[in-house]
Parts: C-alpha cells; structure tokens; sequence
C-alpha cells in the first residue's frame, strides 16, 4: 500500500507505463465527498472511493511563482520560451549527481556541470570550468560504475570520457541560454521539476516551475461510463493496486445495453441496482418482483411480435394486454358491432366483400338521401360513391354502395312474392346499428390470426396450456388492435429459473449488472423453459403506446345543411304586410269605445217580434248517425317496420278504394245542433 500523497503529486510522479492503477480517496477539502461538473460532465468523489486510474492525457501546464506564490494556467500549446535556472548548490561527487538528476540524453540534451578544478583522468585532462555532458551509467569489467561524459575540445573536437562515480570535487550546474517550450518541458522527466526564468526578463523575471494537469480517465463503482476529472483536484489519495489487484469495478446497464451484447454473453445472471422508474406500466405479477437487490437470470435478448389487444368495458373495467406470438392457445372469431355506415366502411377498407345484417330499424329522410333499413335486412359492402342530386352533378358527401338482401316475411310467402337484391346508397355520416356477418366458426391460432387484416374481435376456447393461469381464458371478447415488433431481454427469477417473462426494452427504465454467481441448474444443459405469453398493462400504458406512435383518425364526416324545399316554402306578397296591423288598429279602437253600462252612440232598437210566431220552443233536428267505418282510427303505421310500410302501400294501390271520394266524406259540412 503506497503512501498518502496529494491527487496532483501522484499524478505528476506516475509512470504511465504502470496503468493502470487503483487509488483511495482518504481525505480532501470536501472531506465527506466533492461533486465537480466539468464540460458537462458530473463527477463525485467522496472519502473511502475507489478509482481505478486507466489513462492521462495532457490538458494545460500550471506555473506557480516562487517568490509570490501566484498560480496561473497556461495552454499546452503556449508558444514563448523559459530558460532553465541552474542550481547555486554544488555536487561533491559525480555519484550525488548521478542520483539527484536524471540520467540519460532525451530530445531535450542531459545533463550538463563544470568542475572548479582541472580533472586528470588517465592520460586526458580536463580544464577547470570546461562543459561535461552526462550521457549514461556503466559498470567496468571488475564492478566498478563509471558515469560516460561527453566533452567538447579545441577546436571543436569532441571525446567521451569515463569518470569514477567515486570521483570527488567541486561540481556545479552548467547555466545555458537555450530556451525550452512547456512541450519540451512536460515531455522531459529531467526538465519538468526543474525552475525556470522567462527568456525575455533574464534576470528580473520571477522563478517558476511548472507542474502539467492531466485528464485522468478512470473507472469507478456504479458509473456507466469512463469518468474524466483532472488532477488538479484538492484530494488525497493512496495506492492500493497491490491490495485489491482482483477488484472487480460494477458498471451499471440499461436493459438497451444488455439487449446489444453478443449471443456468447447468454445466459448469465444479472443483479437489479435500479428498480423501474416512473409510472407502471404493466400488472403482470412478475413485474411487482423486479426490486433492487433480486438476482435475474438473462436467458437471451433478441425481437419478437406482439400484438396489442383490449378487453369491453366491465365490472373491472377495459383490461389491456400485451400477447406474444408465442401464444399457444385457440381462438374462434366473434362478429363485430358496427354503429354507424362511416365505421362499415373503415372495416370494409381492410376486409374486402364486407357483409352485415341490419340489428335496428331507421327511417328514410329523402332530404338526406338516407334509406329506410329493417332489421334483418343483409347488407353487402360494394365500393365507395358520391351522392349525386337531381341535376346529376356530384356532391362533396360521399355515400357507400351497398347490396341489400331483404328477407321475406311470412305474409310475402303467402302471396308468393319474389324479393330481388337491390343496390343502395348509404351516406357515410348515416348512423345505424350493423353486425357483422361470419363465414365460418372454426378454432385459429393466433398466428393465424395476425396474418389478418386487424382489428379483429375474437374469445379464447382452448387456453394455452404452457401458462399456469391463462389471463384470457373466460373473457367474453378480445379485440385484436395491432401488432408491433418489440426487442426483448428473456429473463426468470433465480429461484424459479424455468418460468420465463420477456422484459420490452422500450418500455422498462432499469439498470442491472452482470454477476459471476453460477446459474442455478446443475446439469450443463438449462431446463425446459415455459415463457409467459400474456402480459396485462395498463390503460397508462395504452395511451402512451398510440402517443408515441403518433396513430391520429379522422373523424367521421358531417351531415349536410338542409336547405328548404321551394316547392313547400309559401309565396311572399307585399299587399299583407299592412293588413295586420290595420286589423289591430281598427279592435283596439272598438274596445276602447266600450264602456260598463254605457254606449257611446244610441243603438237601434231590436226589432219587435212578429205576431204570427208560437211561444213555443224551435224544433229539435235528428242527431247525424255516424258509421263504424267513419268511426274507426287510421291503424299506427311507426309501429311496423319499413319494408312491411312499402307492402302496406302496395296492397293500398291496387284496392279499389277512391282517394278523393274518402277526402270529399271528410271535407263534408256537419250540420249544427243547436241555433
């Protein structure tokens, strides 16, 4: 276990060739965690982390004044120049600065120091203050180290000697003008804790040295992703990569991410960190067990087809349903209840040759261009019309063409009358009461079912026997909406590894990681799998599905204005327009001329009574009899339907009963019967 040291100088020390590395966050200013967001990007360091070092990556250079202590940052790629500031201190041996300095030639030179004194050395002698370049370390045959120099002679001869690291005299750094960029300086080990001087201020500018900050990339507990932070950071840490060499760092998935691994990944158990967030949308019993902490096993991943299906409103209200085409159960086909011709003609769209029977009957309104229909009556959808008018020029309201079948009732029969199949015109906006019409009762997988065209209505006869409990079976009707394709992961509980449910990526925002626990079977093969099929969801979820897919309907069309018939509207003439109000005139001027007891003008006389009349009472007329034809009610023709209403008609016009001599009995004068 290394020692405690700040974030900065591990950094600055480290060799990358040794990544990666683990480290220990111990203390720190915030000394019960430190929250930083660097471009975007959240990072949380508190005391007793893990980090897991697995690369650097140069992002500025810090320079720090010596005699001030000011900091500032200055961007790699800073193009001035620093000279470097050679020691006041001298070496005593060539062994001290072999030790101190770094040995060995990089891009940036080595090592360069002068001696005080001259220097003998076998037969070639050095002058005092003449420049020695440190190149290398070697050992001589009989062990003894020896520390290779470059030097420069006259005339520019150059020659390498070999001096004893034992070697004793007055050492000192050789100061040279050259110049080093912060590139040459980060990149060197021996200049990159070194001070330096600004070229341009050459003895009043300030001492300074230079520290890089890098961008470590690591790893730690619980984090998706490669966490950045640079080292700048106020933290200490400690190594402890020797310790916990066999660590193993959580990395968090979504269930998106579990579908993307490799088939090789499967199957393998998993551990739930997060539970499903939000809303619930399903009510399935094994989506109540997806609670953190509870061990999965990942069976597959991969796509499968499900079609979307609802319930009518009951006692428990409409019930929603997800069912995979895995469904082994058995279906007969229900009819489906239509409420108006603009629901006939949806359905029509997607079943071709569309047959109903009439379930209500409805009256003709001519104005409309709506038909009379019976119950009974057998509809056939044909094609799609316009609705003409009399002047045969075409309308905006569309009509749908029907072929009518009319059932004959048992007085038609009598009479050996032929009912012949007729073509009619129904307007789309028409309401009505229609069912469809089967061909055929027979069992359909669902499979079967989905290759038709959708929605379907439909009951479950044969449950499936792989599901416990089939949720579908019992239900008086399913309607079949639509089907979709939706990724799936295969999972089981991990005390019940054979009961499998299939978890919809889309709709699950959750996170789980791999473990290294052993599956829960013995033998190498896994045991048979039973998956469930039928997953009940909620009406939540119902709404969200259509919203997502952005399903939109138009509405149904709208009836057309009435416009009044000329030939019933009256006649306007101008002369009446004062006769009412001449008539009011002339009544309020006459009561006003009333008075109780009194009259305005003298009244004539009534005249006297003629002398030839009896007292005797007026003759009393004979009371008009009245026959038991005139007698009897019109019979109420609503209470029967319209087609027995034409039959009726029928039968009227070929009896032999004159219509103007029944209106000229009705149209006679009745005598009074009092005077």
């Amino acid at each position: 276990m290394g020692d405690l040291q700040s974030l900065r100088v591990f950094i600055n020390c480290l060799d990358q060739q040794s990544l990666p590395r683990i480290l220990q966050v111990c203390s720190g200013v915030y000394f019960q965690g430190s929250i930083y967001e660097l471009s975007g990007s959240e990072v949380c360091l508190s005391t007793g982390d893990l980090v897991k070092i697995i690369g650097l990556q140069l992002l500025s250079v810090s320079c720090e004044e010596i005699d001030t202590g000011a900091s500032y940052e200055l961007p790699t790629d800073y193009s001035g120049q620093f000279r470097l500031v050679a020691e006041d201190l001298p070496y005593n041996t060539i062994e001290e600065i072999v030790g101190l300095c770094p040995v060995g030639v990089d891009a940036c030179g080595s090592f360069i120091f002068t001696s005080r004194e001259e220097l003998t050395i076998e037969n070639f002698t050095v002058p005092a203050g003449k420049e020695l370049t440190l190149l290398s370390v070697e050992a001589a045959d009989d062990g003894e180290r020896l520390a290779r120099c470059h030097v420069l002679g006259q005339n520019k001869a150059s020659a390498e000697i070999l001096l004893p690291l034992s070697l004793k005299g007055e050492f000192y750094e050789y100061e040279s003008d050259r110049g080093f960029n912060l590139q040459e300086i980060m990149s060197s080990a021996r200049l990159s804790c070194r001070r330096f001087r600004n070229t341009n201020m050459k003895n009043c500018g300030a001492l300074m040295v230079f520290s890089p900050v890098y961008e470590i990339s690591a790893i730690m507990h619980m984090r998706k992703n490669v966490v950045k932070f640079p080292s700048s950071l106020e933290v200490d840490v400690q190594d402890v990569t020797e310790k916990l060499q066999d660590l193993v760092f959580i990395t968090p998935l979504s269930l998106t991410e579990v579908a993307s691994q490799s088939k090789e990944s499967f199957p393998t158990m998993a551990e739930i960190l997060d539970s499903p967030e939000g809303d619930p949308f399903f009510n399935s019993s094994w989506f109540k067990e997806l609670q953190s902490g509870r061990q999965l096993v990942l069976h597959q991943c991969g796509h499968t087809t499900m079609i979307l299906a609802s319930t009518p409103k009951g006692r428990k209200g409409k019930q929603y349903y997800f069912i995979s085409d895995r469904y082994g159960g058995r279906m007969r086909r229900r009819a489906r209840e239509f409420g108006s011709v603009y629901e006939l003609y949806l359905a029509s769209c997607q079943s071709p040759g569309l047959k109903v029977s009439v379930t209500r009957h409805s009256e003709a309104e001519e104005e409309e261009g709506i038909p009379a229909l019976s119950v009974g009556e057998q509809l056939e959808v044909l094609r799609m019309d316009g609705l003409k008018d009399k002047s045969g020029a075409a309308q905006k309201v569309e009509s749908l063409i029907c072929k009518r079948t009319i059932e004959v009732d048992d007085e038609d029969e009598e009479e050996d009358e032929e009912v012949d199949s007729e073509e009619i015109s129904l307007p789309l906006f028409m309401a009505g009461h229609f069912v469809e019409k089967l061909a055929d009762n027979k069992k359909y997988k669902l499979t079967d079912l989905m290759k038709s065209s959708l929605p379907l209505d439909v009951k479950v006869v044969t449950r499936d026997k792989d599901l416990e409990k089939d949720p579908l079976m019992g239900l008086t009707s399913i309607k079949l909406e639509e089907t979709f394709t939706e990724t799936i992961v295969l999972a089981s509980l991990s005390n019940k590894p054979d009961l499998c449910f299939e978890l919809p990526v889309r709709w699950l925002q959750m996170s789980l990681c791999f473990t290294s626990d052993h599956l829960p079977w013995s033998s190498d093969e896994p045991p048979e799998l039973h998956i469930e099929t039928v997953t009940e969801v909620t009406e939540k979820f119902y709404y969200e599905y259509h919203k997502l897919i952005s399903k939109t309907e138009e509405p149904p069309p709208r009836p057309p204005k009435r416009k009044p018939s000329n030939s019933k509207a009256p006649k306007k003439s101008h002369k009446p327009k004062n006769v009412l109000p001449n008539v009011s005139s002339n009544v309020t001027k006459q009561l006003d001329d009333l008075a109780l007891h009194q009259t305005k003008g003298k009244r004539a006389p009534a005249p006297p009574p003629p002398d030839d009349t009896p007292d005797q009472p007026p003759p009393l007329l004979p009371r008009k009899s009245i026959s038991i034809a005139e007698s009897t009610s019109m019979p109420n023709m609503y209470v029967t339907g319209p087609t027995k209403a034409r039959n009726a008609a029928r039968r009227l016009s070929d009896s032999d009963h004159d219509y103007e001599d029944i209106k000229d009995t009705f149209n006679q004068p009745h005598e009074s019967l009092f005077y």
